[in-house]
């Protein structure tokens, strides 16, 4: 078990969560759960992740700085800069583009004021850059909201789960 800052830094929830991917590779495989611990110690830490927080995963699975960097800034899912409360993916692939996704996006935009890859002045939404592929095909063009799939979207639907956030 790592001593030190990270100890600190990393709470007994995230720890333990992360400690529950570690079980799940074979010993030595810890690299395996960087992924998972970044995503909690995200959820934790306000919806992103910080330096001294990628550093502090890396000690604690014992792994050089650069492979728990590598893994943050590759995957979309993990910010490393403050966002917005909730967090907005459309879809902009082949299917949901052919179904209108453009126009969805376009339609948040002027909704909220802002421009994809930006968070609302008071720091409600953050309006995720292009994804690529949400996988939900069949319901395109869909969105993802805090990891919720909507789907067959129109803006009129749009506009109500918008509405809703909190």
């Amino acid at each position: 078990m790592p001593s030190g800052t990270e100890q600190t830094i990393l709470s007994d929830q995230v720890q333990a969560e992360i400690d529950r991917w570690i079980a799940k590779f074979p010993q030595g495989r810890q690299r395996s759960a960087v992924l998972a611990a970044l995503h909690a110690v995200q959820h934790e830490h306000g919806g992103f992740v910080t330096p001294e927080l990628m550093d502090a995963v890396a000690n604690y699975l014992d792994l050089p700085a650069v492979q728990v960097y590598e893994i943050a800034t590759f995957y979309t899912m993990i910010e490393t800069r403050p966002v917005g409360r909730h967090s907005i993916s459309v879809c902009t692939n082949i299917s949901c583009m052919l179904r209108g996704s453009d126009e969805i996006v376009s339609h948040i935009e002027s909704k909220l004021g802002i421009e994809l890859g930006e968070s609302t002045p008071d720091g409600k939404i953050y309006l995720k850059r292009e994804e690529e592929c949400l996988a939900a095909c069949c319901g395109a063009p869909m969105m993802m909201v805090d990891h919720a799939y909507h789907e067959d979207l129109t803006p009129a639907k749009v506009d109500a789960i918008l509405d809703a956030l909190e």
